[in-house]
């Protein structure tokens, strides 16, 4: 639904570049078009209609005749569907005990002793007890910071893999059906959650585990892959896309770029996490691109 989003706006005054690249993006699989047609529905709705008509006579119209006159719409636009779509994690709602909202981190502590660190945009439980010791992680990243295990290790699950925890610092992020596993210290046992597939990851290994099965065993950079734990963001020769898709998960709204030939502009730099609208004015100065910021919504021209 983001990426439905984010096409939504873009394809205002697309080239041509831009139309095949959203050509392709729908035919790439099906469950696009299905957000894209619910996205498009409900920005074309009465209630974006009406809300559009009532900010079009503003009673501070000087500001306004600064933004570019289509974009008024889009910001109305955004800050709506904000709201439509803010439903969308409902189900997550009712399965975890916590849940963190854009830019949010929080720190937490089972009865077993063991800390763990919710990032941005995460779900987690867990239930803990004389029979098990298991923690949950529905959506999002989190670190982990496990004591010796004085009876049953830990099992932390996330999507398609669980891990057996003691005495254990790692990281694991699961996202759109991907488990990412990073590991800081001690050992952690792996497993997939269906099949039989295991491994035995050791401190400064990294896993990635998705719907293809176990991923190749590589190497943490604890103080570039670890660094939102200390607040941080840090990125190293990586193209602005990647960068943007980053900084998406901490900003409660959209940013755009609506200049596709920044895409591959390498980007360095260390950043605080707690300010991604401070990360994109950087990130517009050293692209040389021009940066408008509306009500919810951040675009890079």
């Amino acid at each position: 639904m983001d990426q439905a989003l984010n096409w939504l706006i873009e394809l205002e005054g697309a080239d041509a570049q831009q139309q095949a690249q959203f050509q392709d993006w729908l035919a790439a699989d099906p469950a696009h078009a299905q957000a894209f047609a619910k996205a498009e529905a409900a920005w074309n709705s009465q209630h974006v209609f009406d809300a559009a008509v009532k900010l079009a006579a503003p009673k501070k119209p000087s500001v306004l005749r600064r933004l570019r006159p289509h974009w008024l719409p889009l910001a109305t636009a955004a800050v709506l569907l904000l709201g439509l779509f803010n439903f969308s994690d409902l189900p997550l709602r009712l399965k975890a005990d916590h849940l963190t909202v854009a830019g949010e981190r929080q720190r937490l502590e089972l009865s077993d002793g063991s800390k763990v660190l919710l990032n941005t945009r995460s779900a987690f439980s867990s239930d803990l007890d004389d029979q098990q010791r298991v923690a949950r992680l529905y959506e999002g990243e989190a670190f982990f910071e496990v004591p010796v295990a004085k009876g049953l290790p830990l099992e932390v699950e996330a999507g398609p893999v669980r891990m057996s925890a003691s005495s254990t610092a790692f990281a694991v992020r699961y996202l759109n059906g991907v488990a990412q596993i990073q590991v800081e210290r001690g050992a952690l046992k792996v497993q997939a959650t269906k099949g039989n597939s295991q491994v035995s990851l050791g401190a400064g290994d990294s896993l990635r585990v998705g719907p293809e099965g176990f991923g190749h065993r590589e190497k943490v950079d604890p103080n570039k892959d670890l660094a939102w734990v200390q607040g941080r963001l840090i990125f190293d020769n990586c193209p602005l896309s990647e960068v943007l898709a980053e900084l998406r998960r901490y900003y409660p709204g959209w940013i755009v770029n609506a200049n596709t030939r920044l895409d591959q502009v390498a980007v360095t730099g260390n950043y605080r996490l707690d300010d991604p609208v401070d990360v994109v004015r950087s990130l517009a100065q050293i692209t040389s691109a021009r940066l408008h910021e509306l009500p919810a919504l951040m675009i890079l021209n």
